[in-house]
């Protein structure tokens, strides 16, 4: 027992700082969301008719971000019905219908988030894009 040595130490935290790296975690989730997003547009992987889909009513929802929340959103009432119906027909080109032209996308299918989650063949997208826009905004 007399080799027992007594180890005091103090442990100062620095909030401001801590705050700045918290802020700058928020703001490289919005952005990693946001690439998702893109990502997902360019891979053409959403079944498109007239663009809806993966235009207008598709959008990053960044109001949770601070809670560590961010959410792509299809913002239409057919997108859950598409998603989850892998096995229907979905346009992989340009086609015509009584109205005139239509676009489709040459990756379309149900599941189109599938390649990004666990498993799929571009799963660390997201966490090597988050890991790199928070170097760059805590500025590391």
């Amino acid at each position: 027992l007399s080799d027992l040595v007594k180890v005091k130490s103090v442990v100062k935290l620095n909030s401001p700082e801590i705050g700045k790296i918290t802020e700058a975690a928020v703001r490289a989730l919005e952005l990693t969301a946001a690439a998702l997003q893109t990502e997902v547009v360019q891979a053409q992987v959403v079944p498109r008719m007239d663009g809806t889909l993966q235009g207008e009513a598709f959008f990053v929802d960044t109001s949770e971000s601070h809670e560590g929340r961010a959410s792509l959103v299809h913002n239409t009432p057919y997108a859950r019905r598409l998603y989850y119906h892998p096995e229907y027909h979905f346009h992989r080109e340009v086609w015509s219908d009584s109205r005139g032209n239509r676009d489709g996308n040459p990756n379309a299918k149900g599941h189109w988030f599938e390649d990004w989650q666990p498993g799929g063949e571009k799963e660390e997208f997201a966490a090597d894009a988050f890991a790199e826009f928070l170097r760059m905004e805590a500025g590391l």
